[in-house]
């Protein structure tokens, strides 16, 4: 089959009919608009394109269903008044896509049809479609091939049009309510603001390693410093972790912050976005996911962890003084404790292996330990606990808030804290992170915060079973020819950073001459930190330098290395230069020293590297 769709295709191409040379189709109506705007009495011309989904000949007429973006539509052929272009439509494989000029009428049997005066084939379908009474079924060939699974089960195409639709509405409240929705970094230094493990990656032009964020929230809180009072921003978050049904490396989060609030008031923020919603998406705040029925409308329950463990578990953390204590009663219990467990890591570890599957109903769970909450303001009452909650529905936590700590001092002891425990083992401690700290010094107003899980709660409001499938295309591993595609481009790419056969490097004679000690003193060689590199215009050779060289004055050097290095691949290098030589102009612009490099003949051409230093090295360190 598959060779024939091809065979096709050549004897289409050696015609002179190749639909590949097409790239306009003048779409006038769509399938659902034909069909809600028919008007028996008024005869409608129309010109429509979409997918062949189905196809039906009876001698000299045929039926075909067509498929556009919002439903289906059938056409009916007929071999007079087509003419030639009927031996197309006898040609159509399920899966072309066609464009179809016609009239509009209602047949016998009662459907609203096109009957094509003129049809054109816009792109060969060179694949075979999964038949229509079947579909697509299998869940991972679904999630691989989403664009196949929208095509043959067109209700999964619903589902995708209902997450916009909540999407749209999220911003709406919060548009609504004042916040301003903003955009920070994806990439950084410090991967924060939660605990998680990151995605590592590397910076070509500033040679730097880099992590992909788990959480905006402290580039968020720099905002609310600066002076904001209500910002948020929706986007891709990317934690190295498990796959479930739950979770998905990549996912869509929005996190808020507001001044002067705290979590109580993040509380209602919470449920009243749910309910709103919910009730502007499906028109009820009440769903019924998975065969149960769960009210959205506000207010939530509440309980404390303490209060939840005491009730689902046994256990009165209440009556908990030590750490040996809670670790004894943790080990009857049969979780598995280390020497390093406190009683907060416990209440929580404890809280999570007995309490989260009874919480089907919405309910805020509050009062949660400091270790576990290392951005959270402490309880005034108990420091032993944070100002923080989290909202279950269904039994997953959907919502993460607090009264957020902007005590500097008891933040750096928090993080210390974390530090110690990543060195001892725990991959997912949050990282130090000194530039926030120096944020929160400046001064961060009482503050309250919030976090939503957006894929989870499109995973609720649309009823479906997964976080794969509300996303378009969730991570899989690779199988088969893409597991051999990725290893010959990792061979490419290794290729491409091979180690130079230093057999074919040649180097000049070294310098019988001597040169005395004064006469070589008289150089001032120094580091030097590249603040911008750019080409010089209408130069082949010469690259421009911005240089740091640790005076207060920026220093300008040009150097005709533009065939071996790019300038952006520059910018952040440490170099050497010489820095005492008189000025002198290049291409108009004054050059005042010289960058250092060796250069070699291999294979018979020049090589030449830049030399760079470690980028500790400070800018004007005097080179001896």
């Amino acid at each position: 089959m598959l060779l024939l769709k091809r065979q096709k295709l050549e004897e289409l191409k050696s015609e002179g009919k190749d639909p590949f040379v097409k790239e306009t189709y003048d779409v006038t109506a769509h399938s659902k608009d034909i069909k809600e705007g028919f008007n028996e009495d008024e005869e409608r011309e129309v010109s429509i394109a979409g997918r062949v989904m189905s196809k039906r000949r009876h001698g000299k007429i045929c039926f075909l269903d067509i498929r556009d973006s919002v439903g289906t539509i059938q056409v009916f052929a007929r071999k007079d008044v087509l003419e030639d272009k009927y031996e197309e439509v006898k040609g159509l494989d399920i899966g072309d896509i066609v464009g179809v000029k016609g009239v509009v009428f209602k047949t016998e049997a009662g459907e609203i049809t096109v009957r094509a005066t003129d049809l054109t084939l816009l792109s060969k379908s060179l694949q075979i479609l999964p038949e229509k009474f079947h579909g697509l079924k299998d869940p991972d060939l679904r999630y691989r091939q989403r664009y196949v699974d929208l095509i043959v089960n067109p209700e999964v195409k619903d589902v995708f049009i209902k997450r916009n639709k909540i999407i749209k509405k999220i911003r709406e409240f919060l548009d609504n309510r004042g916040f301003l929705e903003v955009e920070t970094p994806i990439l950084g230094t410090v991967a924060g603001g939660a605990n998680a493990r990151p995605f590592y990656t590397h910076h070509n032009t500033l040679d730097i390693d880099m992590q992909l964020r788990i959480a905006n929230e402290l580039f968020l809180k720099r905002l609310i410093v600066g002076g904001f009072e209500k910002v948020y921003e929706m986007g891709k978050m990317f934690r190295n972790e498990g796959m479930d049904p739950k979770h998905n490396p990549e996912f869509t989060n929005i996190e808020l912050y507001q001044a002067y609030v705290d979590y109580e008031e993040m509380m209602r923020i919470t449920e009243n976005l749910f309910e709103y919603v919910a009730t502007e998406v499906l028109g009820t705040d009440t769903i019924n996911y998975q065969g149960t029925e769960i009210s959205l409308k506000a207010p939530w329950k509440r309980i404390t962890m303490i209060d939840a463990v005491k009730k689902y578990a046994d256990v009165d953390f209440n009556k908990i003084d030590t750490d040996e204590k809670a670790r004894e009663i943790a080990r009857e219990k049969g979780l598995e404790v280390s020497e390093n467990d406190t009683w907060g890591k416990l209440l929580s570890e404890m809280f999570e292996e007995f309490c989260e599957e009874h919480l089907v109903e919405p309910t805020f769970v509050i009062g949660h330990p400091v270790e576990v909450s290392p951005l959270a303001k402490r309880n005034p009452k108990d420091p032993r606990l944070t100002q923080r909650f989290e909202a279950f529905i269904n039994t997953w936590e959907f919502a993460n808030a607090f009264s957020e700590l902007n005590d500097p001092i008891d933040q750096r002891e928090r993080f210390e804290a974390q530090v110690a425990e990543k060195e001892a083992g725990d991959d997912e401690a949050h990282p130090m992170d000194s530039d926030f700290i120096n944020a929160i010094e400046v001064g961060l107003p009482p503050t309250g915060g919030l976090g939503i899980g957006v894929d989870r709660m499109v995973v609720l409001l649309t009823d479906q079973p997964s976080i794969r499938d509300v996303l378009l295309f969730p991570t899989m591993k690779p199988i088969g020819k893409e597991v051999a595609e990725i290893n010959e481009n990792k061979a490419a790419d290794e290729k491409s950073k091979i180690k130079l056969d230093l057999s074919k490097v040649k180097v000049e004679p070294l310098f019988e001459d001597y040169v005395d000690f004064d006469t070589f003193s008289k150089s001032d060689f120094r580091v030097v930190k590249v603040k911008n590199c750019e080409e010089v215009p209408k130069s082949k050779k010469l690259l421009k330098f911005t240089l740091d060289d640790g005076s207060e004055k920026k220093r300008t050097i040009l150097s005709g290395i533009k065939n071996f290095y790019s300038a952006e691949e520059l910018v952040g290098k440490t170099l050497l230069a010489i820095t005492n030589l008189p000025p002198r102009k290049m291409m108009g612009e004054e050059s005042c020293g010289m960058l250092l490099s060796a250069i070699c003949d291999y294979d018979g051409e020049e090589l030449l590297n830049l030399v760079m230093l470690d980028d500790n090295i400070p800018a004007g360190a005097k080179l001896y």
